[in-house]
């Protein structure tokens, strides 16, 4: 009896679900939204740039972290220095906040797959407002996702991804061409979003660019650390990653082809102006585009059925990487059984769903009589996490590669699996040493100015309610650094050699 590693079994099942980890809503409504939020064409450009100076290298220092350790975050980062391991754990509860208000996300878009042949315009509102059913669609997304995780890295999550992602992609190329033939102001929406018009790029649209590609790449939550840890020596780690990364810019691109054309078509059969339907925010993907579908008769129930379904597999990829990167420490930390390890997981992630999905239904009904710092939760959640931990931790990370461990030392040891960089390692070397971080400080204090000096109609002002949110975020930091010190500095994190013992995985 031969004990197999835990892992991925083939690349191209770490690039798939490393893929699927990145393509989720940050795609298929973050990427629209902004770019429709942000002078369309001028957007995509800026955002191609930000993938190309920030999101490759800080992916690669991620995975890299992660394979050479071949270990959860924490051991993961205390390997690059002890030190350093505070930072694994702050990698580990930006997905775990994450996965809680991704989930309520997910539960709408199951709604809305189920109700494409039902739809009316009042039902979002409506439903948004029955807690029953918010909570209902929450858990079912939740379980598809705990019962994934449940099967492991190889028969679960690699599995799941090689049938998930492709079905992804099949459907939205089908969108794309269905878009690209609806006629009438088709050619309205491509002039929007593939025209560039250079004047609309401001300093605004160079923070959303460099924010979204953190969002949808994944970075900064500790997943690509998880992830890394599992791919063997036999993975690439600088093509899987610049595959992962072209992945994931296409569908961002797709998403925009599949849907810009038909939001522009709707409006000319309208008589409407395309900028007036909400083209930016979440009005977009949850109530632009229903109507849009319904406009469009039967065909555009199917489409609708098509499109949701689509945004719903991301969103479910998305969330078992969340996940799992919790799992994975449970599991190699305190030396739990995987079952157990998700399970508890997932209840405590559905736990502190449930207001987050009642807070949200009022939001959308215009009510404000369940908000934090003058937010609702789910918009509390995704600010701490995206606007002020994700850059935080994602600097850590280059800053652990090109200077703890060293920028030249990281490339010999890539070079060392039989990786040739070539003329590639030294550019690497240079920008996560100097030009990522600085790219990646930049974006976190215009995030954090933003917040407590936001723009309004005579200027900035200071808002308290900002500064309690970016507070907020730093005590979470601070609180991973003491939990780490105290507790495991000077004790044994886990690693995937524990998990093999934890799980007796054995083949014939």
């Amino acid at each position: 009896m031969e004990k197999k590693k835990v892992g991925f079994a083939s690349g191209i099942g770490f690039v798939l679900a490393a893929a699927g980890s990145a393509v989720g809503l940050g795609n298929l409504w973050g990427f629209p939204a902004k770019t429709g939020a942000n002078g369309g064409a001028a957007f995509v450009l800026l955002y191609i740039a930000s993938v190309l100076l920030i999101g490759i290298v800080a992916m690669i220092a991620e995975v890299f972290i992660g394979k050479r350790a071949q270990a959860n975050p924490v051991t993961a980062y205390k390997k690059t220095g002890k030190n350093m391991g505070w930072v694994g754990l702050v990698a580990i509860i930006i997905p775990a906040f994450i996965s809680c208000y991704y989930a309520v996300l997910g539960g709408y878009t199951v709604k809305l797959a189920l109700s494409s042949f039902d739809w009316q315009p009042e039902k979002f509102a409506t439903f948004a407002a029955n807690k029953g059913d918010v909570v209902l669609m929450t858990a079912i997304f939740i379980i598809l996702a705990m019962v994934v995780i449940m099967g492991g890295v190889k028969d679960g999550i690699e599995k799941a991804s090689k049938v998930l992602m492709p079905a992804l992609f099949v459907i939205l190329v089908g969108l794309v061409v269905y878009a690209l033939s609806l006629g009438k102001g088709v050619s309205d929406g491509l002039s929007f979003y593939l025209k560039p018009d250079l004047s609309a790029i401001s300093g605004q649209a160079i923070l959303a660019a460099l924010g979204q590609a953190f969002y949808s790449l994944s970075l900064g939550m500790g997943i690509m650390v998880t992830y890394g840890s599992y791919a063997g020596k036999e993975i690439n780690l600088v093509k899987s990653t610049a595959m992962i990364c072209i992945f994931d810019t296409l569908v961002a691109l797709l998403g925009g082809l599949a849907i810009f054309p038909s939001v522009f078509h709707y409006a000319a059969v309208q008589g409407v102006d395309a900028t007036a339907l909400g083209l930016g925010g979440m009005t977009l993907m949850f109530t632009t585009l229903p109507l849009v579908f319904a406009d469009m008769g039967m065909i555009g129930q199917v489409l609708s059925l098509f499109f949701f379904a689509m945004v719903t597999i991301a969103a479910l990829t998305s969330v078992i990487s969340l996940l799992e990167v919790a799992t994975q420490f449970v599991i190699q930390k305190f030396r739990a059984n995987r079952k157990k390890s998700i399970a508890l997981v997932a209840a405590i992630c559905f736990l502190v769903s449930v207001p987050i999905g009642i807070s949200l239904g009022f939001a959308l009904n215009g009510k404000d009589s369940f908000t934090v710092f003058g937010m609702d939760l789910l918009s509390l959640f995704d600010t701490i996490t995206n606007t002020v931990l994700m850059p935080v931790c994602a600097f850590l990370g280059c800053i652990c590669v090109g200077w703890v461990i060293g920028a030249k030392k990281a490339v010999s040891e890539i070079e060392a699996d039989g990786v040739k960089m070539g003329w590639f390692g030294g550019v690497f070397a240079v920008m996560v040493k100097y030009v990522t971080p600085l790219l990646i400080t930049v974006v976190e204090i215009f995030g954090l100015r933003d917040l407590i000096f936001p723009e309004g109609e005579t200027g900035r002002t200071f808002s308290a309610n900002g500064l309690y949110i970016v507070l907020t975020a730093y005590a979470l930091v601070a609180i991973g650094v003491i939990v780490y010190f105290i507790f495991f500095r000077n004790s044994e994190t886990g690693s995937n050699k524990d998990e093999k013992v934890i799980e007796s995985v054995v083949v014939e």
